[in-house]
């Protein structure tokens, strides 16, 4: 797979580091925690602020850029007269919006600090930092030229963490990919997500268990069933795709009055497929690791988008970063990151079968 493109890719990404960390930087600076609604504004004036902020960085780089009423920005490549108004792009989706910066930390979450080659701020693994790390990597094949099959978006939405919303609209106003990724998850490419099922009842949960209610399944690809417990009188349960969700609402209303509030589908995708294949031949080159795809139980836009895969940014053993309190990303990985990004989205520019 290798070749010239490949080399000037990798040295294009390294030559941006500077610019590409600053940027990121600035849009991290930004409490792009959800808020009440105000014009124009559906998730609150710190999340507008970060799309409207990314949308000008982007234009800053030449891109063509949309704001989709709000809810989502489109950064584009690869555009030209008679690519069908761009309806069959590659796209990689990514999300502004951060979690409350709650608990103890070091330094200001919105005042982002690096110390020994580590950045720490809100929202730079979860997901500005990979988000943004994907646009630079776009903005190394612009900058070289390179010749795309496809055209390329870079969408930010503005709702992941408070309900998708923003791809309901979003999926109402565009076309989805033909093929893509969201860098909200881990490495390697994952090939399958559980479903999620939410069920509300009047009864205590803290006590249930799937084997009580019939529901003791395991599948060698997904692992068990789970039930995942709260204190809202609420039943959430994380399913593998060899169980159906009309098996799982009958099972638990034969042993208690419930009523099914909410569900995300399982995703699943051939591990010999096109999208997996690249991801992971990509992968493999770039980190000289296994790429054998694999599952997740955790959910991402790409229950929400068709076509699309978790792939990265978190690297092997990295876990529970997230959402805590000084959280953080390795400056390493998000350059490793804006490389494998760049060379799989060339990869999948230039697929004339995916």
């Amino acid at each position: 797979m290798t070749g010239d493109w490949h080399n000037r890719l990798i040295r294009q990404v390294e030559t941006n580091q500077k610019e590409m960390l600053q940027g990121i930087l600035d849009i991290v600076s930004i409490d792009s925690t959800r808020s009440e609604a105000c014009a124009n504004k559906p998730f609150g004036p710190g999340v507008d602020l970060a799309l409207e902020q990314t949308l000008q960085l982007a234009r800053s780089m030449g891109f063509v850029v949309e704001n989709v009423d709000h809810y989502a920005g489109i950064v584009k490549y690869g555009t030209r007269p008679g690519w069908e108004s761009d309806e069959k792009y590659i796209g990689v989706f990514g999300h502004l919006d951060v979690v409350p910066a709650k608990g103890q930390w070091t330094t200001p979450p919105f005042e982002p600090s690096i110390r020994n080659g580590r950045i720490f701020a809100r929202g730079i693994l979860d997901n500005k930092g990979p988000i943004l790390s994907c646009l630079y990597g776009l903005y190394a094949i612009k900058q070289l030229g390179l010749p795309l099959a496809h055209p390329i978006w870079i969408v930010f939405g503005t709702n992941e963490e408070t309900g998708m919303a923003d791809m309901d609209h979003f999926l109402k106003k565009k076309p989805a990919p033909i093929a893509g990724w969201t860098p909200d998850c881990k490495y390697p490419v994952v090939y399958a997500e559980r479903g999620r099922a939410v069920f509300e009842t009047a009864a205590d949960t803290s006590s249930f268990t799937p084997e009580q209610f019939g529901l003791d399944i395991t599948d060698p690809e997904f692992g068990r069933l789970e039930f995942r417990l709260d204190e809202e009188h609420k039943l959430k349960v994380s399913y593998p795709a060899s169980v159906d969700l009309e098996t799982i609402e009958t099972k638990v209303k034969e042993h208690i009055d419930a009523t099914l509030v909410d569900n995300m589908p399982p995703v699943f995708f051939p591990k010999e497929g096109v999208l997996c294949r690249i991801l992971k031949e990509t992968y493999e080159q770039m980190t000289g690791m296994d790429g054998t795809p694999v599952t997740t139980t955790g959910g991402t836009y790409a229950k929400k988008v068709p076509n699309i895969v978790p792939f990265g940014p978190s690297f092997p053993g990295q876990k529970g970063i997230a959402h805590l309190p000084d959280e953080w990303m390795d400056v390493d990985d998000l350059m490793q990151n804006a490389k494998i990004y760049a060379l799989s989205l060339y990869r999948l520019g230039i697929e004339e079968t995916v």
